[in-house]
Formats: C-alpha cells, structure tokens, sequence
C-alpha cells in the first residue's frame, strides 16, 4: 500500500505564494513533485472535512478552484466526529492552535505523514514527536528523504 500523505492548506497554496522567494520556490517545486507521485499512485493523499473547511473560507476564487482539484486526488477522506474532536483536544494541550490540532487529529486517523509549510507547526510536533502517531515535515525534507529516484 502506498504511504498516506496529509497535506495542509499551507502547502496546497504553495504555488501562489511569492515564488522569487527560494524557499518558498522549493517548497513550490516539492509539492508539485509530491503531486505528481500522488497522481501517478505511488502515496495516497488523505482529505478531510476540515481540509474542504478551510479551502471553502478562501476568498480567491482561482486558488479555491485549484486547492479544491487538488482535494479530488483524495483516495481517503476523513470527516470530523466525536473520535477526532477528542484526540484534537488532546494535541491542542500540546500547544497546537485548535485549527491545527483538528488537522492533526484528522491525519493521524488515516495518514503516515503530515506535510506542511508551518515552522511552528513543525517545531511543535518535532518538540512532541512521542505523542503524535504521525510524522511532521515540510515537503523538501520529504522529498530529500522519502521520495525514491
């Protein structure tokens, strides 16, 4: 079975973010390569209520559209239920922002790794590896150290 990829909103916005940035660049350029594996089967990519969420508030129409195809290569969805509104409270008190937490929660019910573009989000889960089913990355350490040539 192909390795289960949740991807939050920060990366799914990636390209229309400032791409003469060379971070942001890279991060652009491992998504897209990550997208691409997706595609081609090689991860499954997990969704979520939250996810479609947090796409629909977007008020850019062209980004929303986009994030939203992006949402369809979903092999996984997972909804908000009791279940996940519990383990979100539990991370929150791990010093996650609610938002962030009900992500957390909703990947760790049916996804290996959690990809994201948010420092702090990552730092936090680095902090509190031991505590959260799933790991934390951004996409080029997931690309560097995951994504087979």
């Amino acid at each position: 079975m192909a390795d289960r990829l949740y991807l939050d909103v920060s990366v799914l916005n990636r390209p229309f973010d400032d791409q003469l940035q060379a971070r942001i660049k890279l991060e652009t350029e491992a998504f897209l390569a990550i997208l691409e594996r997706i595609e081609a089967g090689e991860f499954a990519m997990v969704g979520s209520s939250v996810l479609d969420f947090e796409n629909g508030a977007n008020p850019f129409a062209e980004r929303k559209e986009r994030v939203e195809s992006y949402l369809k290569l979903a092999s996984q969805f997972v909804k908000v239920d009791e279940v996940v509104k519990e383990r979100a409270e539990t991370i929150a008190t791990f010093g996650f922002k609610s938002f962030d937490a009900l992500h957390l929660a909703c990947a760790e019910m049916a996804a290996e790794t959690f990809l994201t573009v948010d420092d702090k989000v990552i730092k936090r889960a680095t902090d509190r590896a031991g505590e959260l089913d799933l790991k934390v990355l951004n996409p080029i350490d997931f690309v560097r150290t995951e994504i087979r040539k």
